[in-house]
């Protein structure tokens, strides 16, 4: 037997963390559900199952859009994240994200580390801060499913060059240094950027701008792939694949999105609405667009623009009429687009457009629920800058630079770290055989 001591860490860290689980106290079965709304919680269940499809889609979308040789590899990659990020968030991400704030009054910049660590407090009893209505360990797990799909969105920027075991560190430290800290400066009650008005309804922000500001900085760092190198053309292995995991997508973002309505109610209709608009709205867009432009109309541009309809709504979804959903599919389609077009004729080797994609999809629906937002869709939000809304578009102005500073230049520290302490990229030898064997030791047949 060869042993590789490089996994024996890691091991003992999940041997370690069953242990203290088991000498931690029960907690949670025997509270009270008083004042919970059992409508609420059958429509957040199920929410919350919707929104936990999405990682399997993500992995079909990006599966088929790579290479035969790196498909396995490319989907285990999103589906290790339902792994990884579901143990760590029990442990000391959801503290991080939504325990007591760290940070004075109205400007919390993290919670603290112990307010839930292995789901201490977190039980079946409603938490009015945070959970009002809901049992909080309901609220914490429909909060988990958006964790855990961030880090695998940010693989389709290094697809077909990553190490497994680098990503896996990545993957960790990326969660708990950068994705908790911001949803806790948009969601939580304390956190400056909700205190500041700031309106991201479904993680626009937290989740999509954020990963698309760390695809680019892997990219940077992974550099380009041989061949990319070679200007050699990329043939996407399966487009069925692709069409699979956009419908599989396109489906659990109706968790995603009405979900955050976080109750059976008239926000998560309208919700609901413009998401689905929105993406439709989207995909003809770019069909139409790729046509004018002399190319052919193709499935897999129709499930590019699918999901960039999907990006751009979350942040606006339950504040937005369905007539600037319309509007907001359509403008971030043909951002995209050529923004895509533009990269074939740089050196940058995003391998799946991410950044193009959900980053600059995420920075266009961030925009534009500051300018279309309307408090009589949602009287909880603001006006936008059409209806008079003036400072909500400029905090999410300044609310967008501060993120993509923030997301940016500390994925690319991250990714500077992770490769001091474990080589971020393979051999060149195994790129050229392809992940699924090198990584992996498996391939399609």
């Amino acid at each position: 037997m060869n042993l590789d001591m490089k996994w024996l860490f890691p091991f003992l860290i999940v041997v370690l963390i069953s242990i203290i689980g088991l000498a931690l106290p029960e907690s949670g079965s025997s509270e009270s559900a008083e004042g919970i709304d059992k409508a609420d919680v059958a429509w957040m269940l199920t929410a919350t199952g919707l929104v936990l499809l999405m990682t399997p889609g993500l992995s079909f979308f990006y599966g088929g859009m790579v290479t035969k040789k790196n498909i396995i590899s490319t989907m285990l990659q999103s589906f290790i994240s339902m792994g990884v990020i579901s143990l760590l968030w029990v442990v000391i991400g959801f503290s991080l994200a939504f325990g007591d704030s760290i940070g004075s009054e109205g400007y919390g910049l993290i919670g603290n580390p112990f307010s839930f660590f292995f789901f201490r407090n977190v039980g079946l009893a409603a938490n009015e801060a945070l959970s009002p209505g809901l049992p909080l360990v309901l609220f914490a797990l429909f909060q988990l499913k958006f964790d855990i799909i961030t880090p695998a969105l940010i693989t389709g920027s290094f697809a077909e060059r990553v190490r497994f075991s680098s990503y896996l560190l990545f993957m960790v430290l990326f969660c708990l240094i950068i994705y908790c800290p911001l949803a806790h400066w948009t969601w939580h009650p304390n956190g400056f950027l909700r205190n500041w008005g700031v309106l991201d309804f479904a993680g626009g922000t937290v989740v999509h701008m954020a990963a698309g500001f760390a695809a680019l900085a892997g990219a940077m760092v992974l550099g380009r792939r041989e061949n990319h190198l070679r200007s050699q053309a990329h043939s996407p292995a399966n487009i069925p694949f692709v069409m699979l995991g956009t419908g599989m997508l396109w489906f659990g973002w109706f968790g995603f999105n009405a979900g955050s309505a976080f109750g059976a109610n008239g926000i998560a209709v309208q919700a609901f609405l413009t998401t689905n608009t929105a993406s439709a709205a989207a995909m003809i867009t770019w069909i139409f667009f790729d046509g004018f432009l002399g190319r052919k109309p193709s499935a897999l541009g129709a499930c590019i623009g699918a999901v960039v309809g999907l990006v751009s709504i979350t942040p606006a979804a339950g504040f937005v009429s369905v007539g600037s959903a319309i509007f907001i599919g359509v403008f971030s389609a043909i951002v995209s687009n050529i923004a895509v077009h533009f990269k074939t004729k740089s050196t940058l080797d995003d391998t799946l457009d991410v950044f193009l994609c959900h980053g600059v999809g995420g920075i266009s629906g961030m925009i534009l629920t500051g300018v279309l937002a309307s408090s009589t869709v949602n009287p909880d939000g603001a006006d936008g800058l059409l209806y008079g809304g003036n400072q909500l578009f400029l905090n999410h102005i300044l609310a967008l630079a501060i993120v993509a500073v923030f997301t940016f230049g500390g994925s690319y520290l991250l990714f500077k770290f992770v490769n001091a302490v474990l080589p971020i990229r393979v051999k060149l030898e195994h790129e050229e055989i392809g992940l699924d064997l090198s990584q992996h030791g498996e391939q399609m047949q």
